[in-house]
């Protein structure tokens, strides 16, 4: 069990693909920490306004109030008081200095929770996720159910493929949570795949 030693700091990441429960286990956290008397300040990205512009909110209703910000700078702002506990929901949606912020919130003592998607739709490291991982003082990847077989997913597959850029927030509506064998996303380049062919996989 990991123990977060709040004189030190820690960052912590919870992440997974859509419909894995990441925004609970970050409402979760934050509820006992609240529990315990520490005052807990948590953000979300503005381009995240599907259930309200100031809610960090779950997809099965539960939410919390929270900073709306459009950049990762931002944060360091808005931490003052006595806050002990930072809270992030959605954090792949911020750019690469967000890496340099949570980690300067922890070696200022300071527990920082950050929930996200990992993947894209492509199955690529999502933003700045890839970097956040490595930093990070304990990482829970969370997993979703397979909408094929029911098994344990780790992919978000864009079932609405109108538009395919990486950012495109949405729910249901856009996005299935698949295992492995029940996902198409990224493929091999054909050279690649050429050279896997040899070896009898397809």
């Amino acid at each position: 069990m990991f123990d977060s030693d709040l004189t030190s700091g820690v960052v912590e990441v919870i992440c997974g693909p859509m419909f894995s429960g990441k925004t609970e286990e970050l409402l979760r956290r934050i509820r006992r920490a609240e529990i315990a008397k520490q005052k807990v300040t948590v953000f979300k990205p503005a381009i995240d306004n599907r259930y309200g512009q100031e809610q960090v909110c779950s997809h099965i209703g539960h939410s919390l109030s929270a900073n709306v910000i459009n950049g990762s700078t931002q944060i360091l702002d808005k931490v003052i008081g006595d806050t002990k506990v930072v809270a992030i929901d959605e954090i792949q949606f911020f750019d690469d200095d967000i890496i340099d912020i949570v980690s300067i919130l922890a070696d200022r003592g300071y527990r920082v929770i950050c929930a996200g998607l990992d993947q894209d739709h492509m199955g690529a490291p999502f933003g700045p996720m890839a970097s956040l991982l490595a930093v990070a003082d304990k990482v829970d990847k969370l997993y979703a159910v397979c909408t094929v077989c029911g098994g344990p997913a780790t992919k978000s597959l864009r079932v609405n493929t109108s538009d395919q850029k990486q950012v495109l927030v949405g729910e249901f509506d856009y996005y299935e949570a698949r295992c492995r064998k029940h996902y198409q996303g990224k493929r091999p380049s054909p050279e690649l795949q050429a050279s896997l062919n040899l070896f009898g996989e397809k």
